[in-house]
């Protein structure tokens, strides 16, 4: 159970610095800290709709697995 524990442990980072770069990633909508730092400029130039629309979807994908991993997690804490 230990070496289960371990892999999913880092399979929690991994997929958390994944998931911070893959929502920093998305474009701004305006309003809010890209703005402050010039992102507003350059968001037409950064994706185009399918990039966005993939990114969103590596996000979701990505999010998925960590709250998965974080069930499991809480799961092997509470009954091993």
């Amino acid at each position: 159970m230990d070496a289960l524990r371990i892999a999913l442990q880092v399979v929690l980072v991994l997929t958390s610095i994944f998931l911070i770069l893959s929502i920093l990633m998305h474009k701004g909508k305006g309003g809010g800290l890209s703005d402050m730092f010039g992102g507003g400029i350059s968001s037409s130039i950064g994706s185009s709709g399918v990039a966005e629309r993939n990114l969103n979807r590596i996000t979701i994908g990505i999010s998925v697995i960590w709250a998965t991993v974080i069930v499991l997690l809480g799961l092997m804490q509470r009954f091993v």
